[in-house]
Order: C-alpha cells, then structure tokens, then sequence
C-alpha cells in the first residue's frame, strides 16, 4: 500500500477519498465537497479502522454556494487559468480542511440541508429580482427608443398647430377625431388638451350634455368659440325643453363674449325669446350669426322683438341668417354683411320690398344673398312702386356672386333684380316662381354690361322658351344648367344648344353639366344631336341658300374653280372659332320617354348619366288591397 510520508492520517483518508471521487463515474456537474463527522476522540488521531463516513455527509455544492462558506477561497492554476472543474474542488477542499479541521457533526451547521435550502431560497429570490430589474431595463430601453421617433422630437406648439389643422380645418369636423388623438399616448393627450382651439366647439343638444359643454368651456380657455344650441322639433312636447335652452344659455352667457359664431335652432318662437334674453353682453368677435324657429307658421305672440341683441355691438358680424325671427327689420343688426339669408317668413312678417332693398343698401359688400319661403307682396302694391323706382337709385352690389330666390314671391323677385346690379353674379336659382319671363328680361338686360354667370337652376317655373334661348346666347360663361320639372323646355332649346344659326357662335359654349329631370316634352333625337354635337363639334351645316348658290356655280370652269371658291369664301360670314365643351354629366331622372337602351347610349359618350334607377321584379307587381 502507498505510502504518506508528509501527510496526517486524516489528511491521507481525505485525499484518498477525493481520488475515489475522480475515479468514480458520478456526473461532472459541481464541485466535489467532502466532510467527515467528528468523532470523540481528538481531531489529529483516527482509528486505521474507522466506518467511513455516512452518505449524509457527503455534499455537492455549487460555486455561489461553496463561496458562501466562511474560509473558502478559489485556489487558482499556475498559468492564471481558472483550474478545473474536479481540479480546483479537490484543492479547495484541501485547503478547507486544513484550515477547518473535521470535528463533529453538530461542528458544521452552514452545510446542513435546511441550510443548503435556505439557499436555494435566496437563489431564487435573486433570481426573481434579477428578473424584474431586467424587466425595467427593457421597459426603460423601450422608452427611450421610442423618445428617439421623429414624432417624439415634434416640439409641442408645432404637434398643436399640426393638430389645429387636422381637426379644425377639415371642413366636416369628426366628433370621435380628438379623442381617438388623445388615445395615442400620454404625450399626445397632454398636448391636445393643452390646446383650446381643438375645444373651441361648444354644441348643446339632446345628443350633447352640459356637463361636456361645460368641460370644453374650461379647456378652451380665452380663444373665439363656435356655439351651437339645437333642439330639434321632435323635443317640442319634452317638458324639460324650455329648461334645458334655458340652462344652457346661462351656461354659455358668460362666454359670449369671445363667441365667434353662434347658432340657435329651436321648436317654437317663445323659446327663442326665452334664449335671447341672455343675449345682452356685447360681442366684438362674432362674424356668423344664426338663428332658426322651425314653427314658421306658429302665431308670435312675442311681437316686441328682444332688441338689441348683443347690445348691438357686433364689429365683426359678416354673416346672417334668419328663419321665421322678428328682429323688427332693424337695420342695426343686417347691417355691413357678406351673406344674408332670411326665410320662413309668412302673411304680415314677410318684407316689403322697400325694406329689403334698404337692408341691401346697408350692405354694399354683399356676396351671397338667399330668399326662401316668403309671401309674396300686393301686387298693387308693386304697381305704385315701379313708378318710384324709376327715379331711384339701382343699389349696386359690385361683390355678389350668389343669389337664390326660393319660393320667394314673383313680384318681390322681379321687383328686386329690376332695382339691384349685379355683375359679378356667377350662380343663380329660381325655384317655384311661377312665370319668370319678366324676370329672364331684367337679367338679359344685365348681361349687356356683365353677366359672368356660371350656375343656373330654374325650377318648377314656367318661362318663354325663345326668351329664354336668347338670354343663354349671352351667357358665354355658363358651366351648369340645371332645368328641373321645366314643361316648357322642348327640342327647340336642345337644337339651339346643338346647332347654332350661320355666322353665330355657340349658344353656351363652356356648357359642362346638363339637368333636365323632370322635362317630359324632350325628344330623343334632340338629345342625341346635342351630345353628338358637343361631342365632335363639328360647325353647323350650310345653309339652303349658300347649297343652291353652290348648285348654280357648279358649271365655273376648272381654270376658275379656286377663284370661285376663294369668292365665296369671301362671300360667307366666318364660321365660329370657339369650339364647344363636351358633356361630361347629363341628367334624365324622371324623363319617361328616354328608354333604358338610349341611356346606355348616352353613358357611351357622357361620363356620368344619371337616370331613374330600374325597378325590380318585386316593385313592378302591384297587390289587390285586402277587404
């Protein structure tokens, strides 16, 4: 047997036992650790025939846990090399056991197994720690990756302006668009809500309460607000709908101040009075100014208008528009406007037409002017004022390029235009006056100065169809046309529009859109010519005298043909030069006579046909009524 010659009995058995362990096939996964239970007797003597040790004392301990062990340091190689793995244990535990020799078992209460548990515990708290640090680490990470997007480096005002016109100057305003913004991040909601234009908004109704009009209110700051209170007839009978317009005006009183436009619609006539008596403050920022009574033909029994609204301070007021609102016709209040619109005004309430061509006097930067639904005047009376009018002024209108008259009255309509000058007027409707043909002579008679008109649109009037070929002659400029249940518009007008006379220009040449629903005395092939027409616009037709002066100088000689060529030439008029446009719209809605077959011929050469649409099989049948 081997020999020990520099080593203790207890010495010699650990590294007997240590080289057992590196003979043995146990896994190679930590350290070999060895201890021996103390005997009684002394730790430097041991009986050659000791028991060896118990399993239970033999341990395997990773690294964090061995360097736990009080004592313990890594023993490393001679070239600086971590030792390996059985290597550095055997040594390690050799110089453990010398420094710390084996005494008994209760000696040794850092290796035991609640020890050793309580190990693993604290591994697995760290190992938990580790995680969560790991966990802010990568959330931090991800934060500041994000803080370097281009859109995160966006100053603040420049994201607000980006948002002010993105919501506010997109003519149709999105109620869902702000907060689906203020949904992005935090960053972006902060940035909204510090922004009062995006609140500037302020809307009262059955469908917006007043505890959002009041929070927008607060957000919105000092910047000019657009006011809306609608409550629409179907809340009439509700018991709460006076309360509730009540309410809201003395919620928004105290920023009408900085109202930039403000508009009232509500059921009957004593709730706009009820609403306007809040109106008293002054108003320097209002430009647009609205107020609509849906019951226009209800009895005012508040005949004393709550005059002067705003104080009558209103600097800036640009825009009116009443419906079925006595203000008296104070000229105070329409007074310096750019768009005025009145309508729904019946029996007594309509205005004379003295009264409205003061109020356009008033007005001498007018560019829209809108008359709807209104009684018509005494016709008596408009007898005695043609006499007048004829030593008075015309008011001139230098700025108005819209003018619709609907239902309106015929005589104020005709009486009106007889007393106004327009030339810069570009649309024009009439709709349900009766006959217009005095009223297509005042506009003839302007369009020898300045007729610039664009848009026409004449509807449910009756009008002399020659007349009304004449006036087309001198609208050059007319880009639409829109003819709506015109019974008196037959194939004359559409061959005139087709095929204008020898040495004439075309009637109408920029024509674009044509609208003839409703116009049942059509013909087809006046239709067809115009579209042929203004598809190729080829020149008219020589007349019958140019083709018998044609026949009778067909015997000239060769010699002199191109001398009686170049005569006549010479003889006849120049052909127009100005080529027509082509049709790009045209509209046969209503029109019975135009079968389904010519349609599909027109969407041939028009890009866009509108037509009534076909029936189905399910609409054609009809079903006896049950008895």
């Amino acid at each position: 047997m081997m020999q020990w010659p520099s080593l203790s009995r207890s010495a010699r058995d650990d590294t007997t036992i240590i080289a057992d362990r590196r003979g043995s096939k146990l896994p190679d996964v930590t350290a070999a650790f060895l201890t021996r239970p103390s005997s009684i007797s002394s730790s430097t003597s041991s009986s050659p025939t000791s028991p060896p040790p118990p399993y239970e004392a033999i341990h395997f301990l990773s690294q964090p846990v061995a360097q736990c062990i009080p004592g313990f340091v890594p023993t490393p190689s001679a070239n600086g090399r971590p030792p390996r793995r059985h290597e550095s244990s055997a040594l390690s535990m050799t110089r453990y056991n010398d420094d710390h020799p084996p005494s008994g078992r209760s000696s040794a209460p850092g290796v035991s197994i609640p020890h050793l548990r309580e190990a693993l515990d604290s591994l697995d708290t760290q190992m938990a720690s580790l995680l969560n640090q790991r966990q802010e680490i990568e959330s931090h990470l991800e934060q500041v990756v994000r803080s370097q997007s281009p859109i995160y480096r966006i100053p603040e005002e420049l994201l607000s302006s980006i948002f002010v016109a993105g919501v506010c100057n997109m003519g149709e305003e999105d109620p869902l668009l702000v907060a689906t913004l203020m949904l992005v991040c935090r960053y972006w909601r902060d940035v909204a809500i510090d922004t009062p234009e995006l609140w500037a908004d302020i809307c009262v109704s059955p469908h917006d309460s007043l505890e959002k009009a009041h929070r927008k209110l607060a957000r919105s700051k000092s910047v000019p607000l657009d006011i809306t209170i609608n409550f629409t007839p179907r809340v009439d009978n509700s018991s709460g709908a006076m309360e509730s317009i009540i309410h809201a005006m003395d919620l928004i009183r105290p920023a009408l101040w900085r109202a930039r436009s403000f508009r009232l619609s509500v059921p009957n006539k004593p709730q706009a009075h009820a609403a306007l008596l809040r109106c008293r403050e002054e108003a320097p920022y209002l430009e647009s100014l609205c107020i609509r009574v849906f019951h226009s033909m209800q009895e005012d029994h508040y005949s004393s208008p709550c005059l002067p609204l705003f104080k009558g301070h209103t600097p800036r007021l640009r825009s009116c528009s009443f419906t079925s609102f006595n203000f008296n016709w104070d000229r105070r209040v329409v007074s310096n406007l750019r768009v005025l619109q009145l309508g729904g005004y019946w029996n007594g309430s309509s205005p004379s037409v003295d009264t409205l061509l003061d109020i356009l006097r008033g007005c001498p930067g007018l560019e829209e002017l809108a008359l709807r639904n209104m009684s018509d005047v005494d016709p008596e009376t408009c007898v005695s004022l043609e006499h007048e009018f004829i030593s008075t002024k015309v008011v001139k209108l230098p700025r108005l390029t819209k003018a619709s008259f609907y239902y309106a009255g015929i005589m104020r309509t005709r009486m009106l235009l007889s007393q106004i000058s327009f030339p810069a007027l570009e649309s024009l409707d009439f709709c349900y006056l009766d006959n217009l043909t005095p009223v297509l002579e005042h506009l003839r008679q302007q369009s020898l100065t300045s007729l610039p008109l664009k848009y026409l649109r004449i509807e449910s009037s009756f009008l002399n169809e020659p007349k009304f070929i004449t006036l087309l002659r001198r609208l050059t400029s007319l880009v639409t046309l829109e003819l709506v249940d015109v019974e008196d518009v037959t194939c004359f007008l559409l061959k005139s529009l087709s095929s204008p006379p020898v040495a004439h220009p075309w009637v109408c040449p920029k024509l674009d859109r044509l609208n003839l629903d409703g116009c049942t005395a059509l013909e087809w092939d006046a239709l067809r010519g115009l579209v042929e027409s203004r598809l190729s616009g080829r020149p008219p037709q020589l007349s019958s005298a140019s083709a018998a002066a044609a026949s009778r100088s067909s015997f000239v000689s060769t010699a002199s043909a191109s001398a009686h060529i170049h005569a006549l030439s010479l003889s006849c008029p120049a052909m127009p030069t100005v080529q027509p446009c082509r049709l790009s719209s045209i509209d046969v809605t209503r029109c019975h006579q135009i079968s389904k077959e010519m349609v599909q011929w027109l969407k041939m050469y028009v890009r866009d046909v509108r037509c009534e649409p076909a029936k189905g099989i399910w609409e054609s049948l009809s079903y006896p009524s049950a008895e």
